[in-house]
């Protein structure tokens, strides 16, 4: 057991080494699968990633991120339905060229806060919703220094977002438009 946490030890001591930290933000947009009479919804996106690298071509990118997601109603009523996540997406990037990236990797993602504004009012509506939801993210990115760049990504979720849905499945889509910040080592 002790050779295993000194293995451990030596593993993450050179990863640290190895790894970048950085914060990303930027807007979502998004919607929600099976919605009639909706439209996509705008929001905010904002947190912390570490970039390790696999191999020359490879890296592996853990972040943690707060993400507004929902939907809009399509109607003559102002009807929002907002949707708070705290996002945990693991992606693996493949570098094409020195700047330039894909991505693609799961997101697991933890219900906050649930809120459907109608009218000027406002009403909890988190008990009516699952607490958690899991997508699949596929992203380009572009690093226009060693320090700043930019991505696009979409996530696509995969589990019914809704309590007791009665077999018809609603999931959350988003586009994801943003910018990175490395810290320097």
């Amino acid at each position: 057991m002790k050779k295993l946490f000194l293995a451990a030890a030596i593993a993450v001591f050179g990863l640290s080494n190895a790894q970048t930290f950085g914060l990303k933000a930027g807007a979502n947009v998004s919607s929600v699968s099976n919605s009639d009479d909706s439209k996509a919804k705008f929001g905010f996106y904002g947190g912390a990633f570490v970039n390790v690298p696999l191999s020359a071509s490879f890296n592996i990118q853990p972040e943690v991120l707060y993400s507004g997601k929902g939907v809009k109603a399509d109607g003559s009523a102002d009807t929002t339905l907002s949707l708070d996540y705290i996002s945990v997406p693991v992606m693996f990037q493949y570098k094409a060229t020195p700047q330039f990236y894909l991505e693609a990797g799961p997101e697991f993602s933890f219900l906050i806060s649930s809120k459907l504004k109608s009218g000027g009012h406002s009403l909890d509506v988190k008990d009516g919703f699952n607490g958690f939801d899991f997508g699949v993210g596929l992203g380009i990115g572009y690093d226009f220094t060693s320090n700043f760049g930019a991505n696009i990504r979409y996530v696509a979720g995969v589990t019914d977002i809704v309590k007791n849905n009665n077999g018809d499945s609603s999931k959350n889509g988003v586009f994801q438009f943003g910018l990175t910040y490395k810290f320097a080592k």
